[in-house]
């Protein structure tokens, strides 16, 4: 062994420092002797040397033993086999997104809640003609095929040829980008809200959709009478596609979200192979997530940009020099689609190790904000805030499968009560102070990131099942097993909440409304609409 390799190798395990020299001072031990490197969480972990364990400097490597030649080819059977399952998983999670897709497309069905405007083409898409169809069971049987294929990925990524799985990633996202949206009718709100201010002046802070009844988009919204919730830089943009009408408006965002997926995807590989983790395995598990393809792409939504702002802050501020500022200015413009995008910012400002260099960053992201609020002044005047007002309605409401909401029920309450949602909100101002009090010592914040992200997921009554996926790229670059496996089980259960199977374990089935021609005010263009009150729990049911 060479001298120097030697003196890393005492240094790591914390021998006398004196018999290291200055340029040996980042190593780090093989994982036999049980050292861990220490580095500051804004930095990528370097490998200096790779040392053999104590049994081949004896010999026994040279006599076939676990890391001797005779290793060699059960290593590269079991690889082979890991790929051959890993290759059969890809083809059957492509296959249950292409038939999913095309199902829903078939004919009207509880999948796509749009349906409630009618069944033209543009909205079913070109797999129309297929002729198939999508009921509860087959919907449940392709979902489970879908999150039994993804866990084999997972299990065999590392042996999968890269060009493998970046063409069923692709493959998965051209499949549903061409069926319907699923599950949610959100994508014809975002659609509403840029037409209310694009074609008929009214500012979707302030006013609601209902206000302008004769616009066609009305039959498809699931919440007419709902002040926008999204950041002011997303709803500026989004008015370019009120000239499109309807159809061009909704396969506009349907791209968006294309588009905005794969790049998170891209992102978060790479930011992974920067901090000297597998990023074939990152890609898998964001880019093959059902949640992230079905809900999230599937449902056309604005998350996925807030993946991709997250993304880069990610692959920003991984490497051995770290642009964190331009990190920082990625997070504020994920604040500028969705408000939940920010709460990955106090844990990045937090990772540099001096107090000057946290300063410096804090004040790069203090003027980002001011571009922010720039855009936001300039586009809607005094009402550019009016989002955060949106934002605190919907916090008044109870999804029926939030974690608050099915506790309740399991202890017995009736309903749940404003105390039970606040028990539920001190717990995660809990779990947020402690993460940034860890990042402040010196954990790494994408880690506390992440946990603090699932507190959220956990701790919210609105909880919407494609709101997982915010957990996905903290996790994937991660050293913290832990956290990618709770993020996994966040998964499976906003999964599980659209499946049959799901009867009796969660809320029990309740009657629905059925969707039909929304109401239509009378009397004139315009409706006085003062505010948007909840002045009870308002059980709302996205699971069917």
């Amino acid at each position: 062994m060479p001298p120097g390799a030697l003196a890393r190798v005492h240094t790591a395990c914390g021998s006398p420092p004196e018999i290291a020299t200055r340029s040996d001072e980042k190593s780090l031990a093989g994982p036999s002797y049980g050292c861990r490197a220490r580095s500051r969480n804004n930095g990528a972990m370097q490998a200096a040397v790779s040392t053999p364990h104590a049994g081949s400097l004896a010999g026994s490597g040279a006599r076939g033993g676990p890391s001797g030649p005779a290793a060699a080819p059960h290593k590269r059977r079991s690889a082979l086999f890991l790929a051959a399952i890993g290759s059969l998983a890809l083809l059957g999670l492509v296959g249950s997104c292409l038939l999913l897709a095309a199902g829903a497309a078939g004919e009207p069905s509880q999948y796509v809640p749009a349906r409630s405007g009618g069944w033209p083409g543009w909205l079913a898409g070109p797999y129309e003609g297929l002729g198939q169809s999508l009921g509860a069971s087959s919907f449940q049987t392709l979902t489970l095929v879908m999150c039994g294929c993804y866990l084999a990925v997972l299990l065999a990524a590392r042996s999968l040829p890269w060009r493998a799985l970046v063409l069923a990633i692709l493959a998965a996202h051209v499949a549903l980008l061409l069926g319907p949206p699923l599950i949610s009718q959100d994508v014809f709100g975002y659609l509403g809200f840029a037409r209310m201010g694009a074609l008929h002046g009214l500012d979707p802070y302030t006013r609601v959709a209902a206000e302008a009844p004769a616009d066609p988009v009305l039959y498809y919204l699931g919440w007419p009478y709902q002040h926008s919730p999204y950041g002011p830089l997303f709803t500026l943009c989004s008015y370019a596609t009120a000239p499109l009408g309807l159809a061009g408006g909704l396969w506009a965002f349907k791209a968006t979200a294309f588009v905005a997926s794969l790049g998170a995807i891209a992102l978060v590989a790479r930011a992974s192979a920067l901090l000297g983790r597998s990023a074939r395995w990152a890609a898998a598990f964001v880019g093959l997530n059902p949640v992230l393809l079905v809900l999230a792409l599937g449902g056309a939504h604005n998350d996925t940009l807030i993946l991709l702002t997250l993304a880069a802050a990610l692959a920003l501020s991984a490497g051995a020099q770290p642009r964190l500022r331009a990190a920082a200015g990625a997070l504020v413009a994920g604040v500028g689609v969705k408000l939940t995008a920010g709460l990955a910012l106090p844990f990045l400002l937090l990772a540099p190790a001096r107090l000057r260099e946290r300063a410096l960053l804090a004040a790069s992201a203090l003027a980002s904000v001011c571009a922010l609020a720039a855009v936001a002044l300039l586009g809607f005047g005094g009402h550019a805030l009016g989002f955060l007002g949106a934002v605190g309605e919907q916090q008044q409401l109870v999804a029926v499968h939030s974690i608050p909401a099915e506790t309740a029920r399991l202890i017995g309450l009736h309903g749940t009560p404003s105390w039970w949602r606040d028990l539920f909100a001190a717990a995660f101002v809990a779990v947020l102070l402690f993460a940034l009090w860890r990042t402040a010592r010196g954990a790494d914040w994408r880690t506390a990131a992440g946990w603090t992200t699932l507190a959220l997921l956990v701790s919210t009554a609105w909880l919407l099942p494609w709101y997982a996926i915010w957990a996905l790229p903290l996790a994937a670059v991660s050293a913290d097993r832990r956290l990618r496996a709770a993020t996994l089980v966040v998964c499976a259960y906003a999964t599980l909440i659209h499946l049959p199977l799901a009867e009796g374990l969660l809320t029990p089935p309740r009657p629905t409304a059925r969707h039909g021609t929304p109401f239509r005010p009378s009397g004139g263009d315009r409706v006085e609409l003062t505010g948007f009150k909840v002045l009870d729990d308002r059980v709302l049911d996205f699971g069917r």
